[in-house]
């Protein structure tokens, strides 16, 4: 990958082929068997996983699998072996859409949803405590869905590592399941509930993470696609109004805890 193809293309390469090295043998991700640069490319040669993504919508059992193996990935990931960013610094740019949008687009976010339009500084205000409620000593992945997993005969190997960080060890739960909810997998609040990472988890950690993650997506399915990634913001688009629908279903649950 170069520079032509996708700005910091050969920067996240790197990264990636440094998490792979140090979680080999460890963790179940797929081994680097080579690294190849050239002036501005970068080229990583991995180990051939005998596997397949999970089918789409999504199966019941393969999703159970899937959430399993994600706590078992926590465990051995706490504390995190490698170095990595923490998740408030990783995210720092990121995870401000709520705020952005509210001072300078909140009519886009009425046309997206009135509802959102309606209480953007509520959602901003939400979104400012995510640093917090995030803080841990997990290595999270920082961008688990489908695409990038592969169910094997062993088990469920985790692909694509270069946004790895250092968070709580539910963080990495919460961030993917929207793309769950927009992919047939069912109600997040269902899942959030019962899994071993998040059941015990204070309710206004997990919301305000949600807060931020969807102010992401929603921020930017408003932008100009950048180059090289046409569909991105039709995906952040539709992951966007799912985490939208999750976030109200879990404010309007918060409202009446509080009355």
């Amino acid at each position: 990958m170069g520079e032509a193809c996708l700005p910091n293309g050969p920067q996240i390469l790197r990264r990636e082929a440094c998490v792979l090295s140090a979680l080999a043998g460890s963790a179940p991700v797929p081994r680097l068997e080579h690294m190849v640069e050239s002036d501005d490319w970068v080229a990583l040669v991995l180990e051939d996983v005998q596997g397949s993504s999970p089918r789409q919508p999504w199966d019941h059992a393969e999703l159970g699998q899937v959430l399993s193996a994600m706590a078992a990935l926590a465990a051995t990931l706490t504390p995190a072996p490698i170095a990595a960013p923490a998740a408030a610094e990783h995210w720092q740019d990121e995870f401000t859409g709520w705020r952005q949008l509210a001072a300078s687009d909140r009519a886009a976010v009425t046309e997206l949803s009135p509802w959102a339009g309606d209480h953007v500084d509520e959602l901003a205000r939400w979104e400012t405590s995510w640093t917090d409620a995030a803080h841990g000593q997990t290595l999270l992945h920082g961008d688990l869905r489908a695409d990038n997993m592969l169910l094997t005969a062993d088990g469920v190997v985790f692909v694509d590592w270069p946004w790895a960080c250092v968070g709580a060890p539910w963080v990495d739960l919460v961030l993917m399941l929207p793309s769950v909810a927009m992919q047939g997998g069912g109600d997040p609040e269902a899942i959030v509930t019962s899994h071993p990472l998040t059941q015990t988890i204070e309710p206004d950690a997990i919301t305000s993470v949600l807060a931020a993650v969807t102010g992401f997506f929603v921020f930017g399915s408003l932008q100009p696609p950048p180059p090289g990634i046409p569909l991105l913001r039709g995906f952040q688009r539709a992951q966007g109004l799912v985490a939208l629908n999750w976030l109200r279903q879990r404010l309007g649950q918060a409202d009446l805890a509080r009355n």
